[in-house]
């Protein structure tokens, strides 16, 4: 017996088991096809949340960087440009990122790849972070999203 309020997509995309999957009082029929059905439905609301909540939505730590080397995307750093660091976005999108400890907010282009240390979600350029206030402290808390 399941508890009441369960989300009735949960509910579905249970295996068939021997107890019936009740939701408010409401005996739920459990069969291969609504089994299978339920877990499409699942999958395609996810799909659907993946890119309509921004996957760039989210808060953590940031660090800086001020390397002249080549990024990921070939182009050149450069320490004095809006740019920044992130293990998954495409390059070129843009992000506006707000350090927590002060409010203050920055417009950055994702062109490199990163940040490798656990725990930090963007790498910026030392612009960015001179802009949000934390070059002397090195690492702050922010939340971003897109621009």
């Amino acid at each position: 017996m399941e508890p009441p309020g369960l989300c009735r997509i949960c509910c579905l995309i249970r295996y068939v088991r021997p107890d019936p999957c009740v939701l408010n009082g409401e005996t739920l029929e459990m069969t291969k096809r609504s089994t299978v059905a339920g877990a499409v439905a699942l999958a395609g609301a996810l799909l659907v949340a993946a890119f309509t909540v921004p996957a760039s939505a989210q808060c953590g730590s940031a660090s800086w960087y001020a390397l002249y080397s080549q990024t990921a995307s070939g182009e050149q750093m450069d320490p004095s440009e809006l740019t920044a660091a992130h293990r998954t976005l495409p390059f070129g999108t843009k992000l506006k990122v707000t350090n927590q400890k002060n409010g203050k907010t920055v417009v950055v282009r994702i062109n490199d790849r990163g940040p490798f240390i656990k725990g930090r979600v963007i790498d910026l350029s030392k612009a960015a972070a001179n802009r949000l206030g934390f070059v002397s402290s090195g690492v702050t808390s922010i939340c971003m999203a897109r621009a």
